[in-house]
Formats: structure tokens, sequence, C-alpha cells
């Protein structure tokens, strides 16, 4: 797990795959923007908790993907005092190609992989994420 993650976290990765996808986005933004798709309508200080990063750095960057459109602001249905990302329909279109990409550079990998070990992979990695979700909090020290 730590290889994999410490692979998936190497600047080129990220480089290669906003290059895959013709975009281009900060290099610092695309996983916030991808973030706040994935998990949004989400708050500040939740998706700097999800990016383990300090909340002043995420809170500019998050500004930065507004000026540019790919997001939006807006208040809390629960507490007004939240301000919640939402992804805009532009912001969409650039984590629907980063998907794409994503996926083009995957297929040669699992092209070799027989479809009962590609669905062993997703089921294992499905199981395991839940698990971890399901720790009291403290103790994912996966």
């Amino acid at each position: 797990m730590i290889d994999l993650i410490a692979f998936m976290n190497q600047p080129q990765r990220d480089q290669a795959l906003l290059a895959e996808a013709g975009i281009p986005l900060d290099r610092a933004l695309f996983p916030l923007l991808v973030g706040i798709e994935r998990f949004g309508p989400i708050g500040v200080v939740e998706l700097s908790e999800r990016a383990g990063r300090d909340y002043t750095t995420i809170s500019r960057q998050v500004a930065k993907l507004e000026s540019l459109g790919l997001i939006e602001r807006r208040p809390s249905p629960a507490d007004r005092r939240v301000h919640e990302a939402v992804i805009t329909d532009k912001g969409r279109q650039i984590t629907d190609a980063l998907d794409v990409a994503r996926q083009r550079l995957a297929v040669s990998i699992l092209a070799k992989w027989s479809e009962e070990d590609f669905s062993d992979l997703v089921r294992l990695m499905r199981r395991f994420v839940d698990d971890l979700m399901a720790l009291p909090s403290g103790t994912d020290k996966a």
C-alpha cells in the first residue's frame, strides 16, 4: 500500500495525467478539483483534512479554482457560516477529461489482467476502503 501511495503521489504522475487529458491546470489544483467533484458540496476545512494539507493553503487554492470558473462557493444549507465548494459545469468537463485520461493510462496495464483478477481488485479495494472508513476516528493508521 505504501508503494502504491508513494507512486501515485509523485508529481510526474500528476503531470502525466494532466498532459494525457490535455488540460493546462496547475498540478496542485487538480486534486482539489477532483475532491470537490467527488465529495462536494464540501467546506474548505473538510477538503483540507481530506487533502492532508494546511487550511490556509487549501483556501487560497479553492479561491483560484473559483476565479477560473471551475467551482463556486455558496453558503451551506446546514450552517450559513460555512461556504461550501461546488463544481461548475466547466469544472466537471475537466474532471470528466481527467477520468477518461486516467482510464486510457490504466488500459495498457489492465489489458493483461483477466476479468476475474480485475473484479477481485475492485472488490477487495472497496472492502479495504469501507473497512478503513468504519474504524473509529484516530485508529486509521494504514
